[in-house]
This record gives structure tokens, C-alpha cells and sequence, in this order.
């Protein structure tokens, strides 16, 4: 007897409509998310002005780098779980709570390390708001902490939950980060609203999940963190590229280009990766999923195509939007100075369309455990920095080469996904 989420039928029928809906209520999170987000970078833009947004820019990018461990923990964990459930393990989850608690004990050891050397940080990441930059290190082990709940719930199959966080925790930023900068604050209140944040959240996050983990008892034996870590190389590298290519073309054109274009470009990079959001709330649902279908000995690539087919009816509109009104909609979002690169985000909106389809193919492919895609990955990222730094400072010629990069990479990751069967 295979164990199934509460809910979920086992029929091929019942199967597709609960992998559509489930994917698509993920999804719509993820945007719920975005929107969030996009409220928070058009806010405190206005509100901190450009230097202060700068800084601030700088603390999360740091952060973002720092997460990566703990976004690759999450899909560890999840198909981990995924694995036991599927071969009827009645402790399915028992490394979950020891995981936690030395998480919080690194919690405490890196903050007594950061604060001293806060200065230090400080001069690392180029920022006055030394407090700020100890907490960088610090919310990267928060993250970890919540992304080890999330994946377990992911792995349990509590989808409703992770979403419901995933919205969450974008509303408690903002509210949070404008309750600090009113008390005076800044950008160092910005930026903790972050911690705040991840506290919240994953202390509400405790309680479903403390009601699915099996209970201790003597002779129980839980894995280490650290083998877990191991076992999240692979992603933690996978992560790190995906990464790379989302975000190393805005490096390169600040190179480029001058600081209004590159300012302008920048803007429009932010809009165009609305699309790679959805796809990371698409792979919530489709790493663990395609797990428990390849140890149950189904075939997962259908959850594969009707990811695929929900980030194309995503895309198609988006499009259109930045193709007829790209101007408009930079010039309400960010203001009439920051529509420079009104030419290049269609192309800016299709090179990340691609990027989201390569996302939710190696998300596909790790559950699998498959690992040669990374060697594509590794490749596109260097062809990304030479093509780009070969371009000029042309915004609409650096984002069509950004597209041509992305297409190939694409080509190559999702074709090895259809090549790669589950059964």
C-alpha cells in the first residue's frame, strides 16, 4: 500500500486535475508573492530615496547568495520525506525536528560571530548600516530554518500551507520593514524586517508540521544535518546557477552601460522576472511530486508538461504587456526616468520565460537525483558573461543576447528532462 496526501486520488483522472489545481494554487502563491515583493522594491525605493535603496539592494543581493544553501536544504528535505512516505516509512520525518533545533543553535553562534566583525561586513558589501550587514549571515541561517519546515510540508504534501507562507512571508517583509523605518530606522529597519519576517513565519509554520512528525522514542536514529548538506550538494550547485543566470546579465550591463542605463535596465530586469517567480512556486509542488511518482514507479514527466504548459499561458500575457506597453508600465511602476529600457523587455520577458521553463526542468531532474544537466548549466553561465561583455552598452541588443543564451540553455535542460523518464 502506497501512502497519498489527504485527499488526493490515485486515479489517472483524479491525478491530473489535483496536479493542474495544486500546481496552479502554488503558482498563484508564488505571484501573491511577487506582487508583494514588487510593492516592497517600488516602496522603499521611493521612500529611502536612491542611495538608501542602493544599500539596501546590496544587503538583500548578499542575502539572496547566502539562501542558496537553504533553498537546496528545502529540496533535500522534501524528497526525503517524499522518498520515506512512498515506501511506507511509519517515521517519515523523524530527522526533522533534531534538524531544527541545531539550526537555531547556529542561529546563536553565527550572530555571536557576526556582531564583533559587523564592521567588517559592513566594509565587505560596501554599506554604512553596520547592524545591518551582521544580520545578513544571520537571516541566511533563519532562511535555512524555514526552508527545512517548508520542505517538509512540501514532502507531507501540505501544498495549502507552504502557500499560505509563501504570501506570508512577502506581506510580514513589507509590513514589518515600514513599521521599523517609521520608528527611524532606515534601511537598517528595511532589511531586519526580513529576520522578523522568517522568526514569524516559521513559528507558525511549527505547529502543522509538529502535528505530522512522528514522536521520538528511544533507539530512534536520525540522520546528521551535515549528511543532509551532502546529500544537497548537487542542488546547492544546481541553485547557484540557476541563480547565475538570473541575475549575473544585470552585473554585466552595470559594466556596460551607463549608470541611468544600467538604472533602467535594472527596473525592467525586475519586471521581466515576475515569470521565474511563478516557476519557483511551480517547483514547490513538482520536485517532490515527480519524487514520489519515480518511487512509486509512475511516470512523472506529465507533471513536467502541465508545469510547462501553466508557465506558457503565464508568459504569453506578460509579453504582450511589455511588447505594446512596456513603457507605460515602467513609467507607472518606477517613473518617467527609469523607462530606458522600454525596447529590451520583451525580449528581457522572453529571455526569462525560457529561464523559468530550464527552472522547472531541473527541478524535474534533481528530483530525479540526475546530476549531467549541471555541466549545461555551468556552460550557459560562463556564455552569459562573455557573449554580454561582448555586446556594448546597447540595452535592446544585451537583452536579445541574454534571450539567444537562455533559448539554447533551455533547449538542452528541458529536452534531457523528456529524455529522462521516471519509470
Amino acid at each position: 500500500m502506497t501512502l497519498y496526501p489527504r485527499g488526493v486520488s490515485t486515479k489517472a483522472g483524479g491525478l491530473a486535475d489535483s496536479d493542474t489545481s495544486r500546481a496552479a494554487g502554488m503558482a498563484a502563491a508564488q505571484i501573491a508573492s511577487n506582487v508583494a515583493a514588487l510593492a516592497f522594491t517600488i516602496l522603499f525605493a521611493r521612500i529611502l530615496g536612491a542611495s538608501g535603496y542602493g544599500s539596501l539592494a546590496v544587503l538583500i543581493s548578499a542575502f539572496i547568495i547566502l539562501a542558496v544553501p537553504g533553498s537546496a536544504l528545502q529540496i533535500a528535505v522534501a524528497r526525503e520525506l517524499s522518498r520515506a512516505l512512498a515506501h511506507d516509512d511509519a517515521d517519515a520525518g523523524k530527522g526533522v525536528r533534531p534538524w531544527l533545533k541545531r539550526l537555531a543553535v547556529a542561529v546563536v553562534v553565527v550572530a555571536v560571530v557576526a556582531i564583533p566583525l559587523r564592521e567588517v561586513i559592513a566594509s565587505i558589501v560596501s554599506v554604512d548600516q553596520t547592524w545591518a550587514a551582521a544580520a545578513v549571515p544571520v537571516t541566511g541561517v533563519l532562511w535555512a530554518m524555514l526552508c527545512v519546515e517548508r520542505g517538509a510540508l512540501q514532502g507531507f504534501g501540505c501544498y495549502r500551507i507552504v502557500a499560505i507562507s509563501l504570501v506570508a512571508e512577502a506581506t510580514g517583509r513589507l509590513v514589518f520593514g515600514l513599521a521599523l523605518v517609521g520608528v527611524g530606522l532606515d534601511v537598517t529597519g528595511a532589511f531586519l524586517a526580513n529576520a522578523l519576517t522568517l522568526i514569524a513565519v516559521g513559528a507558525v509554520l511549527a505547529v502543522p508540521l509538529g502535528r505530522r512528525l512522528p514522536p521520538r522514542y528511544d533507539g530512534m536514529t536520525v540522520s546528521r544535518l551535515r549528511d543532509l548538506l551532502m546529500q544537497a550538494r548537487v542542488p546547492v550547485v544546481a541553485l547557484s546557477l540557476l541563480f547565475a543566470l538570473q541575475e549575473v546579465h544585470i552585473i554585466v550591463v552595470k559594466h556596460q552601460a551607463s549608470d541611468d542605463a544600467a538604472g533602467s535596465y535594472a527596473v525592467a530586469a525586475v519586471a521581466a522576472k515576475s515569470i521565474i517567480w511563478v516557476a519557483i512556486g511551480l517547483g514547490l509542488y513538482l520536485l517532490p511530486e515527480a519524487a514520489r511518482r519515480a518511487n512509486t514507479g509512475l511516470d512523472a514527466r506529465p507533471i513536467l508538461s502541465r508545469s510547462l504548459a501553466l508557465i506558457g499561458l503565464c508568459a504569453v500575457p506578460a509579453l504582450l504587456i511589455f511588447t505594446l506597453g512596456g513603457e507605460q508600465l515602467l513609467a507607472a511602476a518606477f517613473g518617467d526616468d527609469l523607462t530606458g529600457s522600454a525596447d529590451a523587455l520583451p525580449w528581457l520577458g522572453a529571455a526569462m520565460a525560457l529561464l523559468a521553463c530550464t527552472h522547472l526542468s531541473v527541478q524535474y531532474l534533481l528530483a530525479l537525483r540526475r546530476r549531467a544537466f549541471v555541466g549545461v548549466l555551468a556552460i550557459a553561465a560562463t556564455a552569459e558573461v562573455v557573449v554580454l561583455a561582448g555586446m556594448g552598452a546597447d540595452l535592446t541588443k544585451l537583452a536579445f543576447a541574454l534571450f539567444l543564451v537562455q533559448l539554447a540553455c533551455a533547449l538542452v535542460v528541458v529536452t534531457t528532462a523528456y529524455r529522462t523518464p521516471s519509470l
